[in-house]
Protein backbone atom coordinates (compact mmCIF):
# COMPACT_ATOMS: atom_id res chain seq x y z
CA UNK A 1 0.00 0.00 0.00
CA UNK A 2 1.19 3.36 -1.21
CA UNK A 3 2.52 5.97 1.28
CA UNK A 4 -0.45 8.13 0.40
CA UNK A 5 -2.82 5.74 1.09
CA UNK A 6 -1.28 4.81 4.61
CA UNK A 7 -1.88 8.78 5.03
CA UNK A 8 -5.29 8.50 4.48
CA UNK A 9 -5.79 5.69 6.65
CA UNK A 10 -4.22 7.17 9.55
CA UNK A 11 -6.30 10.47 8.64
CA UNK A 12 -9.26 8.15 9.43
CA UNK A 13 -8.26 6.39 12.64
CA UNK A 14 -7.02 10.35 14.30
CA UNK A 15 -10.61 11.39 13.49
CA UNK A 16 -11.89 8.78 15.78
CA UNK A 17 -9.25 9.14 18.47
CA UNK A 18 -10.59 12.73 18.73
CA UNK A 19 -14.17 11.41 18.74
CA UNK A 20 -12.72 9.22 21.49
CA UNK A 21 -10.90 11.91 23.27
CA UNK A 22 -13.96 14.41 23.08
CA UNK A 23 -16.60 11.79 24.51
CA UNK A 24 -18.59 11.69 21.38
CA UNK A 25 -21.00 8.86 21.53
CA UNK A 26 -20.27 8.37 17.24
CA UNK A 27 -19.27 5.43 15.59
CA UNK A 28 -15.27 4.57 15.99
CA UNK A 29 -16.00 3.07 12.48
CA UNK A 30 -15.91 4.81 9.16
CA UNK A 31 -18.65 6.69 7.98
CA UNK A 32 -22.36 5.60 8.75
CA UNK A 33 -25.28 4.59 6.20
CA UNK A 34 -28.87 4.47 6.85
CA UNK A 35 -32.04 4.63 5.43
CA UNK A 36 -35.14 4.86 6.98
CA UNK A 37 -38.70 3.63 5.98
CA UNK A 38 -37.73 3.83 2.22
CA UNK A 39 -40.31 4.31 -0.48
CA UNK A 40 -38.62 3.71 -4.12
CA UNK A 41 -40.48 3.83 -7.37
CA UNK A 42 -39.66 4.25 -10.73
CA UNK A 43 -41.53 7.09 -12.67
CA UNK A 44 -44.11 5.55 -14.51
CA UNK A 45 -44.62 3.01 -12.45
CA UNK A 46 -47.54 2.78 -9.50
CA UNK A 47 -46.32 0.47 -7.21
CA UNK A 48 -43.40 1.02 -5.15
CA UNK A 49 -40.57 -1.79 -5.41
CA UNK A 50 -39.33 -1.19 -2.17
CA UNK A 51 -42.48 -0.14 0.50
CA UNK A 52 -41.19 1.13 3.71
CA UNK A 53 -38.22 -0.61 4.48
CA UNK A 54 -35.73 1.05 6.85
CA UNK A 55 -31.92 -0.24 7.42
CA UNK A 56 -28.63 0.22 8.90
CA UNK A 57 -25.12 -0.08 7.53
CA UNK A 58 -22.94 -1.23 9.82
CA UNK A 59 -19.98 1.17 9.18
CA UNK A 60 -16.50 -0.29 8.42
CA UNK A 61 -17.66 -3.44 7.39
CA UNK A 62 -18.92 -4.65 3.85
CA UNK A 63 -22.82 -5.61 3.43
CA UNK A 64 -23.63 -7.51 0.47
CA UNK A 65 -27.93 -7.15 -0.52
CA UNK A 66 -28.82 -10.53 -2.04
CA UNK A 67 -32.27 -11.76 -3.39
CA UNK A 68 -33.75 -13.06 -6.59
CA UNK A 69 -33.89 -11.04 -9.98
CA UNK A 70 -36.91 -8.02 -9.39
CA UNK A 71 -36.13 -8.51 -5.11
CA UNK A 72 -35.32 -4.27 -4.79
CA UNK A 73 -31.75 -4.76 -4.44
CA UNK A 74 -30.39 -2.26 -6.99
CA UNK A 75 -33.32 -0.15 -6.31
CA UNK A 76 -32.10 -0.05 -2.47
CA UNK A 77 -29.11 0.84 -3.60
CA UNK A 78 -30.00 3.59 -6.03
CA UNK A 79 -32.02 4.96 -3.46
CA UNK A 80 -28.79 4.92 -1.03
CA UNK A 81 -27.05 6.36 -3.33
CA UNK A 82 -29.23 9.56 -3.98
CA UNK A 83 -29.24 7.91 -7.69
CA UNK A 84 -33.42 7.66 -7.12
CA UNK A 85 -35.25 9.70 -5.14
CA UNK A 86 -37.50 8.54 -2.10
CA UNK A 87 -41.33 9.51 -2.53
CA UNK A 88 -40.93 8.84 1.33
CA UNK A 89 -38.52 8.31 3.95
CA UNK A 90 -34.58 9.59 3.92
CA UNK A 91 -31.10 8.33 3.78
CA UNK A 92 -28.60 9.63 6.39
CA UNK A 93 -24.94 9.95 5.53
CA UNK A 94 -23.31 10.22 8.80
CA UNK A 95 -26.59 12.00 10.44
CA UNK A 96 -27.07 14.33 7.03
CA UNK A 97 -30.03 13.34 4.61
CA UNK A 98 -28.22 13.06 1.60
CA UNK A 99 -30.51 14.81 -0.61
CA UNK A 100 -29.48 18.21 1.71
CA UNK A 101 -25.70 17.51 0.34
CA UNK A 102 -24.48 18.89 -3.13
CA UNK A 103 -23.26 16.67 -5.99
CA UNK A 104 -19.72 17.22 -5.36
CA UNK A 105 -19.98 17.13 -1.42
CA UNK A 106 -21.90 14.25 -1.55
CA UNK A 107 -19.69 12.40 -4.29
CA UNK A 108 -16.26 13.37 -1.85
CA UNK A 109 -18.41 11.23 1.20
CA UNK A 110 -20.05 8.01 -1.25
CA UNK A 111 -18.57 6.19 -4.23
CA UNK A 112 -21.28 4.69 -6.74
CA UNK A 113 -20.23 1.65 -9.45
CA UNK A 114 -23.39 1.74 -11.04
CA UNK A 115 -24.06 -0.96 -13.92
CA UNK A 116 -24.63 1.65 -16.61
CA UNK A 117 -20.86 2.43 -17.35
CA UNK A 118 -20.48 3.95 -20.63
CA UNK A 119 -16.73 5.87 -22.21
CA UNK A 120 -15.77 7.66 -24.77
CA UNK A 121 -14.03 5.25 -27.68
CA UNK A 122 -11.25 6.46 -27.71
CA UNK A 123 -10.71 7.30 -23.43
CA UNK A 124 -7.41 5.93 -22.07
CA UNK A 125 -7.66 4.11 -18.73
CA UNK A 126 -5.49 6.56 -16.69
CA UNK A 127 -7.79 9.19 -18.19
CA UNK A 128 -10.78 7.54 -17.07
CA UNK A 129 -9.85 6.70 -13.79
CA UNK A 130 -8.84 10.56 -13.33
CA UNK A 131 -12.52 11.24 -13.75
CA UNK A 132 -12.43 9.71 -10.31
CA UNK A 133 -10.88 12.87 -8.74
CA UNK A 134 -13.99 15.35 -10.06
CA UNK A 135 -15.21 15.87 -6.99
CA UNK A 136 -11.56 17.01 -5.22
CA UNK A 137 -11.37 19.61 -8.03
CA UNK A 138 -12.51 23.39 -8.55
CA UNK A 139 -14.15 24.20 -12.01
CA UNK A 140 -10.36 25.87 -13.04
CA UNK A 141 -8.31 23.52 -10.55
CA UNK A 142 -5.72 21.73 -12.45
CA UNK A 143 -4.52 18.21 -11.17
CA UNK A 144 -2.94 18.33 -8.32
CA UNK A 145 0.24 16.02 -6.62
CA UNK A 146 -2.63 14.28 -4.53
CA UNK A 147 -4.97 13.45 -7.21
CA UNK A 148 -1.77 11.96 -8.96
CA UNK A 149 -1.50 9.98 -5.78
CA UNK A 150 -5.00 8.83 -5.54
CA UNK A 151 -5.16 7.77 -8.70
CA UNK A 152 -1.90 5.65 -8.69
CA UNK A 153 -3.64 4.04 -5.70
CA UNK A 154 -6.84 3.43 -7.50
CA UNK A 155 -4.80 1.90 -10.38
CA UNK A 156 -2.20 -0.43 -8.34
CA UNK A 157 -5.09 -1.69 -5.90
CA UNK A 158 -7.49 -2.77 -8.92
CA UNK A 159 -4.63 -4.38 -10.56
CA UNK A 160 -4.28 -2.53 -13.62
CA UNK A 161 -1.75 -0.45 -13.52
CA UNK A 162 0.20 -2.08 -16.11
CA UNK A 163 -2.79 -0.75 -18.70
CA UNK A 164 -2.76 2.40 -17.81
CA UNK A 165 -1.51 3.23 -21.14
CA UNK A 166 -4.36 1.52 -22.92
CA UNK A 167 -7.51 2.38 -24.40
CA UNK A 168 -10.18 1.03 -22.08
CA UNK A 169 -12.35 0.07 -25.29
CA UNK A 170 -9.27 -2.35 -26.14
CA UNK A 171 -10.08 -3.89 -22.95
CA UNK A 172 -11.83 -7.57 -22.31
CA UNK A 173 -14.89 -7.30 -20.29
CA UNK A 174 -13.01 -8.52 -17.05
CA UNK A 175 -10.59 -5.79 -17.53
CA UNK A 176 -12.72 -2.91 -18.32
CA UNK A 177 -14.38 -3.50 -15.03
CA UNK A 178 -11.42 -3.40 -13.34
CA UNK A 179 -10.80 -0.14 -14.42
CA UNK A 180 -13.97 1.44 -13.37
CA UNK A 181 -13.84 0.49 -10.16
CA UNK A 182 -10.36 2.08 -9.81
CA UNK A 183 -11.98 4.89 -11.11
CA UNK A 184 -14.90 5.35 -8.37
CA UNK A 185 -11.52 4.12 -5.66
CA UNK A 186 -9.85 6.88 -6.98
CA UNK A 187 -12.96 9.54 -5.17
CA UNK A 188 -11.27 8.10 -1.82
CA UNK A 189 -14.22 7.79 -0.21
CA UNK A 190 -15.41 6.51 3.51
CA UNK A 191 -18.31 4.74 1.60
CA UNK A 192 -18.56 2.83 -1.57
CA UNK A 193 -21.60 1.15 -3.17
CA UNK A 194 -21.16 -1.38 -5.64
CA UNK A 195 -24.75 -2.54 -8.03
CA UNK A 196 -23.42 -6.07 -9.46
CA UNK A 197 -19.62 -5.46 -9.63
CA UNK A 198 -19.15 -9.02 -10.49
CA UNK A 199 -22.21 -10.10 -12.93
CA UNK A 200 -20.46 -11.00 -16.37
CA UNK A 201 -17.18 -11.39 -15.23
CA UNK A 202 -15.30 -14.89 -15.58
CA UNK A 203 -14.29 -16.62 -12.43
CA UNK A 204 -10.73 -15.19 -12.30
CA UNK A 205 -11.82 -11.45 -12.37
CA UNK A 206 -14.73 -11.75 -10.13
CA UNK A 207 -12.25 -13.35 -7.42
CA UNK A 208 -10.00 -10.32 -8.09
CA UNK A 209 -13.20 -7.64 -7.66
CA UNK A 210 -13.68 -9.66 -4.48
CA UNK A 211 -10.17 -9.33 -3.20
CA UNK A 212 -10.51 -5.91 -3.96
CA UNK A 213 -13.41 -5.29 -1.67
CA UNK A 214 -11.59 -7.47 1.11
CA UNK A 215 -8.72 -5.51 1.28
CA UNK A 216 -11.19 -1.86 1.49
CA UNK A 217 -12.37 -3.40 4.61
CA UNK A 218 -9.15 -4.72 6.22
CA UNK A 219 -6.55 -2.12 5.19
CA UNK A 220 -8.89 1.28 4.75
CA UNK A 221 -11.98 0.46 6.96
CA UNK A 222 -14.28 1.59 3.94
CA UNK A 223 -17.72 0.83 4.16
CA UNK A 224 -18.50 -1.10 1.51
CA UNK A 225 -22.60 -2.10 0.10
CA UNK A 226 -22.37 -4.48 -2.47
CA UNK A 227 -25.16 -6.35 -4.86
CA UNK A 228 -24.62 -9.99 -5.15
CA UNK A 229 -26.25 -12.31 -7.54
CA UNK A 230 -24.11 -15.56 -5.74
CA UNK A 231 -25.33 -15.91 -2.52
CA UNK A 232 -22.48 -18.52 -1.41
CA UNK A 233 -20.03 -15.65 -2.89
CA UNK A 234 -21.86 -13.22 -0.63
CA UNK A 235 -21.84 -14.92 2.42
CA UNK A 236 -17.89 -15.80 2.02
CA UNK A 237 -16.74 -12.15 1.39
CA UNK A 238 -19.66 -10.01 3.52
CA UNK A 239 -19.68 -9.57 6.94
CA UNK A 240 -23.51 -8.92 7.14
CA UNK A 241 -25.96 -10.13 4.42
CA UNK A 242 -29.59 -8.12 3.90
CA UNK A 243 -31.99 -10.40 1.71
CA UNK A 244 -34.87 -9.46 0.23
CA UNK A 245 -37.62 -10.63 -1.87
CA UNK A 246 -40.20 -8.58 -3.31
CA UNK A 247 -38.71 -5.48 -2.31
CA UNK A 248 -38.91 -6.66 1.38
CA UNK A 249 -36.26 -7.23 3.87
CA UNK A 250 -36.53 -11.17 4.77
CA UNK A 251 -33.48 -11.11 6.72
CA UNK A 252 -30.37 -9.73 7.57
CA UNK A 253 -27.38 -10.24 9.67
CA UNK A 254 -23.92 -12.09 9.68
CA UNK A 255 -24.00 -14.79 6.91
CA UNK A 256 -23.94 -17.88 9.32
CA UNK A 257 -27.00 -16.78 10.26
CA UNK A 258 -28.59 -15.31 6.95
CA UNK A 259 -27.66 -18.10 4.82
CA UNK A 260 -29.98 -21.39 6.22
CA UNK A 261 -31.97 -23.96 3.96
CA UNK A 262 -35.37 -22.36 5.52
CA UNK A 263 -33.75 -18.70 3.76
CA UNK A 264 -33.21 -20.52 0.58
CA UNK A 265 -36.34 -22.06 0.17
CA UNK A 266 -38.16 -18.68 1.26
CA UNK A 267 -36.50 -16.16 -0.99
CA UNK A 268 -34.76 -17.61 -3.64
CA UNK A 269 -37.29 -20.55 -4.11
CA UNK A 270 -34.46 -23.01 -4.27
CA UNK A 271 -33.82 -26.85 -2.31
CA UNK A 272 -30.28 -26.65 -1.21
CA UNK A 273 -28.27 -28.19 1.69
CA UNK A 274 -26.19 -25.61 3.72
CA UNK A 275 -23.19 -26.30 5.06
CA UNK A 276 -20.90 -24.34 8.02
CA UNK A 277 -17.01 -24.22 7.45
CA UNK A 278 -14.06 -22.22 8.10
CA UNK A 279 -14.92 -19.49 5.11
CA UNK A 280 -18.58 -19.57 5.94
CA UNK A 281 -21.82 -21.58 4.93
CA UNK A 282 -20.87 -23.67 1.73
CA UNK A 283 -24.20 -24.33 -0.62
CA UNK A 284 -25.06 -26.88 -2.55
CA UNK A 285 -28.31 -26.35 -4.37
CA UNK A 286 -30.58 -29.38 -5.47
CA UNK A 287 -32.83 -27.78 -7.77
CA UNK A 288 -35.64 -25.55 -7.97
CA UNK A 289 -39.06 -25.22 -5.61
CA UNK A 290 -42.01 -24.70 -7.49
CA UNK A 291 -45.41 -23.04 -6.55
CA UNK A 292 -48.15 -25.48 -5.60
Amino acid sequence: MSRNAIERGERRREKRVESLDSGSTESTHASTLAGEELVLRYSGTEEPVVDGESLVVPSGEVTALVGPNGSGKSTLLKGLANQLSPDSGSVLLDGRDVQSLGTKELARELGLLSQENVSPESIGVEELVHHGRYPHRGFFEGVSEEDECAVRDALSLAGVAHLRDREVSSLSGGQRQLVWIAMVLAQDTDVLLLDEPTTFLDLHHQLEVMEIVRTLRKEREVTVVLVLHDVEQAARYADHLIALRDGTIHARGPPEEVVTEELLAEVFRVEATVEQDAEGPRVTPHGPLHEG
